[in-house]
């Protein structure tokens, strides 16, 4: 017979185990472990694992973009000065005489 058949979970004493952390090695039921990795792992083993992950993507992250980043940010900004500018200047050159209605006469 197993050793998984006559152990108890490690959080609940009135439960039958029903999987194995591979990282701490202890018992659990099937609610304390969650599938992870295509592992059956711990909430605790689990925690431990992602914390320093999740800091250092974080620290990653911040606000350094890559310099690809940085390019298209720049690109943008400027195809939209442009597109402000060129309307600006074809609103300047209509003439003075469009505004004040001869030019339909």
């Amino acid at each position: 017979m197993s050793t998984l058949a006559k152990t108890v979970c490690s959080l609940h004493a009135d439960r039958s185990a029903t999987a194995r952390c591979p990282k701490c090695r202890r018992f659990f039921c099937a609610e304390c472990v969650t599938e992870h990795s295509g592992k059956l792992v711990c909430a605790s083993c689990l925690a431990a694992e992602a914390t320093p992950k999740e800091a250092e993507r974080r620290k990653r992250a911040g606000f350094a973009f890559h310099p690809a980043a940085w390019l298209q940010w720049i690109a943008a900004w400027a195809i939209v000065w442009l597109i402000f500018y060129f309307f600006a200047r074809f609103l300047g050159d209509i003439p003075d005489a469009f505004h004040d209605g001869t030019i339909w006469e």
